[in-house]
């Protein structure tokens, strides 16, 4: 093997399909790999034929310009794949297997990976804990919007399906176990989603209405979403949700006509750090979701915040977001005493019992952010839509797999 074709950031707002070396059991030299990384031996890793490789929000980050990714990364955190490939300290992990890939990248060896906090792997990124495939400051670990791709410690980071025509027959929802899923269950799981409670999940993109989808699947009363997109808004209630549009206002009044009263038991950010205002014509305002969810959250509850946050944003709207800072209306978390957490999801935590879940029909997470499938090519067409508002969540066909299921 020699070739690999893959996705490419370019510069703001494009993504064009490149040719890109087809990948070895070694780090090399590329945009941004992190020169620590170059030379870095991956006996423990594999090598998949990409299965299906979806377009993720937080890639819509860094092609919008609003990272320091650099000109050239290859793309893609979301991975499902088939094993072409085993390095000589692979043990169990065989050739022909379908598995699914946590985006984020952990070694199983450090302190962190032993608590199950995968998402901060102390060994996998030179400069600060925690590592993912294809993304800004990560480590420089080659993405997989590509033909093919290099997974290491394979043994550790890989989900193996059971069966493989089942997990092909189901592909479309078992894609979403490398990162959405699990990260929208991570988001309700933190904020305290149990049996009757009511929640509200600020933003109706892919993650938004997986975490939705968690708190249906964890027993939630009521589940409310809110978004300024209506066709987003209109997918939300097409599993059952109720929605606001926060383009009408303040949502806790829209929530008062729901629910009777103007909080919920649990609130999750599903938006980050291009948060708008609420109200027509609102513009960027960052903090806008932090603030509003501590008003919106009764006391003693959660905020579970799987929204991206970033510490280095170079078209933030002042200086302060522009390193992270934002204008936080703490006092209020403090006086309601209020949980938060966010961070990384760690994959691993969850993703067998998602795949139990999807396995045995109990989340249709496919219907539910209404996954649909185009071709490595079509990549750059895909970015544009997402980035326009498609209620769609695009998942890539590298090498046919999912076009040979029709």
């Amino acid at each position: 093997m020699s070739g690999n074709k893959a996705v490419a950031y370019k510069a703001p707002g494009i993504v064009e399909i490149i040719d890109t070396p087809y990948p070895t059991f070694e780090l090399k030299e590329g945009p941004g790999v992190n020169p620590v990384n170059v030379g870095r031996k991956v006996p423990h890793g594999v090598i998949l034929r990409t299965v299906s490789t979806n377009i993720c929000g937080s890639d819509q980050h860094m092609v919008r310009g609003r990272t320091t990714a650099p000109a050239g990364l290859v793309l893609g955190h979301e991975i499902t794949g088939e094993v072409i490939e085993a390095g000589p300290d692979v043990e169990f992990i065989k050739v022909g297997d379908i598995v699914s890939v946590p985006f984020n990248i952990s070694c199983g060896r450090c302190r962190n990976c032993k608590e199950r906090k995968t998402g901060i792997c102390l060994n996998v990124n030179p400069d600060r804990p925690g590592s993912a495939y294809g993304y800004v400051d990560m480590g420089g670990w080659v993405g997989g919007q590509a033909e093919y791709v290099l997974v290491p410690y394979a043994d550790w980071n890989l989900l193996r399906f059971p069966d493989r025509d089942q997990a092909l027959e189901k592909i479309m929802d078992l894609t979403m176990l490398s990162d959405i899923l699990p990260t929208g269950f991570h988001g309700a799981v933190t904020a305290g989603v149990g049996v009757g409670s009511t929640v509200y999940v600020a933003g109706a993109g892919p993650v938004g209405l997986a975490a939705a989808a968690s708190a249906q699947l964890l027993g939630a009363a009521v589940v409310i979403v809110g978004d300024l997109n209506e066709d987003r808004l209109a997918q939300a209630r097409s599993f059952g949700c109720e929605t606001v549009n926060v383009a009408n206002g303040d949502p806790a009044d829209q929530i008062e006509q729901i629910l009777g009263v103007r909080e919920v038991d649990a609130g999750i950010d599903a938006v980050g750090f291009e948060a708008r205002g609420h109200g027509h014509g609102a513009q960027e305002a960052p903090a806008t979701v932090l603030n509003s969810l501590m008003d919106l959250t009764a006391a003693g509850g959660s905020v579970g915040i799987p929204g991206l946050y970033v510490t280095g944003d170079p078209g933030a709207a002042d200086e302060a977001a522009k390193k992270g800072s934002l204008s936080l209306s703490l006092g209020t978390g403090w006086a309601k005493s209020l949980s938060f957490a966010t961070g990384q999801c760690p994959v691993m935590k969850y993703n067998r019992q998602l795949m139990m879940a999807i396995l045995h029909d109990r989340i249709q997470i496919a219907k539910a952010v209404n996954a649909t499938a185009i071709s490595l090519q079509d990549a750059p067409r895909g970015y544009a839509e997402f980035d326009a508002g498609a209620a769609t969540k695009y998942v890539l066909d590298p090498n046919g797999y999912l076009s040979n299921l029709n």
